[in-house]
């Protein structure tokens, strides 16, 4: 029975820390470019977009490579996100053993 309670408390204790790495998530902002900087996106933690940059002298080209640009700046930044919201579940789960594969509902 002692193991079981060690699992309940190691249980909560992993929510309860899931949660603070969700809460400070979504207060995370990244910035993604493209274009060597002639467009910048500003993502917040939810991957909401807060801010749009476009350099002046990529007004200068074709929408077709404008529309590129924008989108490879905002893979940028969710990759960016991605990577930071592992690297903290990572730190968080170091201790614990899970199964290969096992991946967390964010």
């Amino acid at each position: 029975m002692t193991d079981m309670n060690a699992l309940l408390q190691q249980a909560k204790k992993m929510q309860e820390q899931m949660q603070k790495a969700q809460e400070e998530a979504a207060k995370k902002t990244v910035i993604g470019e493209s274009g060597a900087g002639l467009v910048r996106i500003q993502l917040g933690g939810r991957y909401d977009a807060r801010k749009v940059e476009l350099s002046a002298e990529l007004m200068q080209e074709d929408k077709e490579i404008i529309e590129d640009l924008i989108a490879a700046a905002i893979n940028d930044a969710v990759k960016k996100l991605e990577e930071g919201n592992r690297d903290a579940m990572g730190a968080m789960t170091s201790g614990l053993k899970l199964p290969d594969g096992f991946k967390f509902p964010f």
